[in-house]
């Protein structure tokens, strides 16, 4: 949700009874404290910052979410032992993302207070074991005795059910939030989510740090360079500095990468986080009352 999710959207996910989170993994620390205080401003409800541990001036983001008094993190890509005690301390809920089973056990270990397991159908960077959402959630219900949140392809009420059938306690959903009005990323790329169809998007550059991309003419260069066998630092090259603000914040649908999960073949409308939560929330409600009366009547 890198250059997608600023204070406006976390604000109005939290406001309409979800926990909305801020993407800290395209802002700078003093920005990232720019938008915590507009968040506060514009909510009374719970709101978190995610934090992707695998980008630079860590240290500083940290000390802006512990300075602006931030109450649950999300942590992701990267090591939990690293800032999991020292942000417990503080008196912060940590919650970890991970892909595996394995992951999941050094997360649990590390004493995050909830685990997100994640399939490869999610958006943006993933795991490497392409475990799918509903094979890996059960996996992991199994092995962990810490809160399970479901997340990778799940955009609808029938999805959030289906998963919390699997043993997870909650869910979290970023590609469908992409397409809401309050997000920030460029209205050319939401619009290119809208037209995305299954089979569009891939997981790739799984050397470097693997990421789900709708294919465009920057993933067909990546596909062109795998041909030729190439190096880590080919692959470095090619990717450059900029590629995600390029193609999610700038909309450059040529050059850029578009970042989203498989979901967004379910995605038809571009529409107010509020609305989108309730119509979340309504379907689930009512498919789980629907099958309650089919099994008691």
């Amino acid at each position: 949700m890198v250059w997608n999710s600023g204070y406006k959207l976390a604000s109005s996910v939290s406001n309409s009874g979800g926990l909305g989170l801020i993407g800290a993994g395209s802002m700078r620390p003093e920005l990232l404290r720019e938008h915590i205080r507009k968040c506060q401003k514009s909510t009374k409800n719970p709101f978190g910052v995610n934090v992707p541990l695998l980008y630079p001036e860590m240290e500083k983001i940290i000390a802006v979410i512990v300075e602006e008094g931030v109450k649950i993190v999300f942590t992701s890509a990267g090591n939990p032992k690293t800032w999991t005690s020292f942000l417990k301390n503080k008196g912060i809920i940590v919650v970890h993302v991970v892909s595996s089973v394995k992951f999941a056990l050094k997360a649990q270990e590390a004493g995050v207070d909830a685990i997100v397991a994640e399939g490869f159908e999610a958006g943006g960077h993933n795991g490497r074991e392409e475990t799918t959402t509903f094979t890996l959630i059960p996996m992991v219900k199994e092995y962990i005795s810490i809160p399970l949140i479901a997340a990778g392809g799940i955009a609808t009420g029938s999805g959030m059910l289906a998963a919390m059938i699997l043993g997870a306690d909650g869910v979290q959903i970023g590609s469908r939030f992409v397409a809401s009005e309050e997000s920030s990323a460029h209205i050319k790329f939401k619009k290119q989510v809208l037209s995305a169809k299954d089979g569009d998007t891939f997981l790739t550059l799984k050397e470097l740090a693997p990421v789900r991309l709708i294919r465009n003419k920057f993933f067909q260069e990546v596909q062109e360079l795998y041909s030729e066998n190439p190096t880590k630092g080919d692959l470095e090259v090619l990717l450059g500095k900029g590629r995600v603000r390029k193609g999610m914040f700038e909309g450059d649908l040529e050059k850029g990468e578009l970042e989203i999960g498989q979901i967004a073949g379910l995605i038809y409308k571009i529409k107010p986080a509020a609305e989108i939560v309730q119509e979340i929330i309504f379907e689930y409600n009512s498919i789980k009352k629907s099958l309650y009366i089919r099994k008691h009547y």
